[in-house]
């Protein structure tokens, strides 16, 4: 008996400096990745719209950073309850948990698994907020990402990454948030904006990008940071699966963007930073379920899909009449949904599980899991956040005025505005001799 109790406690995992650093640095990038998209989403917005967008995305850091100590946690990665949602005790508050209690199998804290963990519920309801842009009221904004995480984004992820959690218990593979993260932000933006309706001049009046340096510059720092996001998520470097995660990343973005702009060149004429950018956005949603499961040339051909079909996806608000402002649901609804569902095929059934795909000789059954999962939480987001919006709507109003709308919601809202060109021109002799701009023609070209 001492002998095999001597044996067990060799085996038990022991605290790992290289692995806690690790993920201390990849959480780090995950955070880096909201002020990110807060550019990259603030740079496809007119002027007048900017800081709103900006303020969106870092609300988010407030807010659910919050929650989740206060009990998001244990809601999300406590003890199963029914399969559906975890609950600990120790895990409210984050309280219960001694400094060196290392979490359930692996080498590292429960601490650096939750903190890594926040910065994926930090990000997604941010992800939601481009769908929404220039006709939010900024407190129901606030009072909706508290209200979506707690019903949806908490469970979801116990659903998916907890353990007892059902799609969890079903092999559903999701390596590091195509269904909890991506479909669940983008079907919300859909059930969101079904509710709320259109931007005034949807379809009419031109709302071009005000800053397309603001957009690359956030797409690079997704890029960057979507590398902790992704090969972070198998809280390790012990077996190599994060350096296949990490590979497949660069090189699934690297062919989505390519994709994208192929695409866009034969269908408009033009290669756009626009299109690069959102073709590599595309590619990073679409490999961050399926990553951990295939080759790097299976990531090529993962990428390459999700940057031609989601460049052909974002034209559908203007088929079926729905305003979604910066193609959240083109970009992450539906590279989330390929994403996962290509792991039924891609799957080589030798990197993160045995599970294979259907190209790899595992037939159809993963294929069955995995759209399972997708569809799920699909229906689940876009109903719930559809109702959630509703009730908003309905009392406390999620909508500004039409005329504060067309004014500029960064005034009315919070009261500032991204540019302050009161101190451009020249000198005294300049001002002497300069035509004289009227403010309401000066206004409109700020605004275009």
């Amino acid at each position: 008996m001492a002998s095999a109790i001597t044996t067990l406690a060799a085996d038990a995992p022991t605290l790992s400096a290289a692995n806690t650093g690790f993920m201390l640095i990849c959480s780090a990038l995950v955070m880096l990745m909201t002020p990110g998209l807060a550019f990259f989403y603030g740079g496809m917005v007119r002027v007048k719209s900017s800081l709103n967008m900006l303020m969106m995305s870092f609300i988010s850091l407030g807010i659910v950073t919050i929650l989740w100590v206060l009990y998001g946690f244990s809601l999300a990665f406590g003890t199963d309850v029914g399969s559906i949602i975890g609950w600990s005790s120790d895990y409210v508050g984050l309280s219960g948990i001694g400094i060196t209690e290392l979490w359930d199998g692996y080498t590292i804290p429960v601490y650096v698994f939750a903190v890594f963990q926040l910065m994926f519920a930090v990000i997604t309801p941010a992800l939601i907020s481009g769908a929404l842009a220039d006709r939010v009221k900024f407190s129901a904004w606030a009072l909706f990402t508290a209200l979506w995480v707690t019903v949806v984004y908490f469970p979801v992820a116990h659903w998916v990454w907890g353990a007892g959690g059902w799609l969890f218990e079903l092999g559903v593979i999701d390596f590091a948030g195509g269904t909890a993260v991506h479909i669940n932000a983008g079907a919300a933006a859909l059930g969101v904006i079904l509710v709320i309706g259109k931007r005034v001049g949807f379809k009419k009046d031109p709302m071009r990008p005000h800053s397309l340096p603001l957009v690359m510059l956030g797409a690079g720092l997704l890029w960057f940071g979507w590398f902790g996001f992704n090969a972070g998520s198998w809280l390790g470097n012990d077996d190599g699966v994060g350096a296949v995660m990490f590979v497949n990343t660069q090189v699934a973005t690297a062919a989505a963007m390519l994709a994208w702009l192929g695409y866009e060149k034969l269908r408009h004429g033009s290669f756009t930073t626009l299109g690069a950018a959102s073709g590599a956005v595309a590619g990073l949603v679409a490999i961050t379920p399926s990553g951990g499961s295939c080759s790097p040339l299976g990531a090529i051909a993962i990428g390459a899909i999700a940057g031609v079909v989601c460049a052909m996806a974002v034209g559908l608000k203007y088929k079926f009449g729905f305003d979604d402002s910066l193609d959240v649901v083109g970009v992450h609804l539906v590279g989330g949904v390929i994403g996962s569902l290509l792991v039924g095929f891609f799957a080589t059934g030798g990197v993160q599980s045995d599970a294979a795909g259907l190209f790899y000789g595992g037939g159809l059954e993963q294929l069955g899991k995995q759209a399972i999962g997708v569809f799920s939480v699909l229906a689940y987001s876009l109903v719930v956040s559809a109702i959630l919006a509703f009730l908003l709507d309905k009392t406390i109003g999620m909508r500004v005025t039409e005329d504060d709308e067309v004014s500029g919601i960064d005034q009315v809202e919070h009261a500032e505005t991204a540019y302050d060109f009161s101190g451009a021109g020249g000198g005294a002799s300049s001002r002497s001799t300069a035509t004289p701009v009227p403010v309401a023609a000066a206004s409109k070209k700020v605004d275009a």
